[in-house]
């Protein structure tokens, strides 16, 4: 049998047996790995993580982290089943913060203070969080397996049908720079931009003024461009969206996200700062 022609097959088989849906914006995804895997995948993750990095002392940044994170979680609820929430911050002028699948989040001391305001942070960690809701990592590991494993398919099918043994290697090395271009760099951005919009959803739900998210990534921008020492990054070739791009995205996103915080903040006794 040509192994080209079992190909179809094999991905209608693998798009049958693992999709899952993005409770928040409805999309639909392969994720070949189930939600208990990943959570026990997250937690290796993270206590090795914690033996690496340094714990941050300072209790003012340890409760603001804590009171963000807990309610944006509150306002996750059943969407990330037998979650085991911690917040931790860890000492480093880095300007990231992580989430991993299991309830586990780590936000640096250098974001904490770009990040001036508690809306700016809760964006940033629902953005975070928003990536393991939408299971974003198991999708990719996912994505991976699928083009590896049609990859491969390929290469056979292309040497059993030439004569030239070269060929299978120009097959593996188009097939490669094709998938990354057209498939997985572009996936990746859609992928941050669905995040995005998690965030500033989670946010506003917690109570938090998602345009927080736009003055976040207006500083984020500055910043990057002030430490900028060489040409830019083609966009096409970026796992993450342009900078102008990304704030244009969050402003078209805003008015869809402002009647979520206003109904938040009506029902609750306080917002976010």
């Amino acid at each position: 049998m040509n192994p080209l022609l079992g190909l179809p097959l094999l991905a209608g088989l693998l798009l049958l047996s693992g999709c899952y849906t993005n409770p928040v914006t409805g999309r639909r995804s392969l994720v070949l790995l189930s939600q208990g895997q990943e959570a026990q995948l997250g937690t290796q993750s993270f206590q090795q993580i914690r033996q690496k990095e340094k714990v941050a002392a300072d209790p003012g940044a340890n409760a603001r982290v804590q009171r963000v994170g807990q309610r944006i979680a509150t306002v996750v609820g059943d969407a990330l089943p037998g979650a085991r929430w911690e917040f931790v911050v860890f000492e480093s002028k880095e300007l990231n913060a992580f989430a991993l699948p299991g309830g586990k989040v780590g936000v640096y001391t250098g974001l904490l203070e770009l990040a001036e305001s508690d809306a700016e942070l809760a964006t940033v960690m629902g953005h975070e969080i928003g990536h393991v809701i939408a299971r974003h990592g198991a999708e990719r590991m996912s994505e991976a397996m699928v083009i590896a494993g049609i990859g491969i398919a390929g290469s056979v099918a292309v040497e059993a049908n030439s004569n030239d043994p070269r060929m299978r290697d120009l097959f593996a090395l188009a097939y490669g720079g094709g998938t990354t271009l057209l498939r997985v760099l572009p996936h990746s951005r859609a992928n941050e931009t669905e995040a995005d919009r998690m965030g500033m959803l989670y946010a506003a739900r917690a109570g938090y003024d998602p345009r927080g998210a736009v003055s976040f990534w207006r500083k984020m921008a500055a910043r990057k461009q002030a430490a900028a020492s060489g040409p830019r990054l083609p966009a096409f070739l970026s796992t993450h969206p342009a900078d102008d791009r990304r704030i244009a995205e969050l402003e078209a996103f805003v008015p869809t996200a402002l009647p979520v915080w206003e109904q938040a903040r009506g029902a609750r006794p306080a917002g976010g700062r």
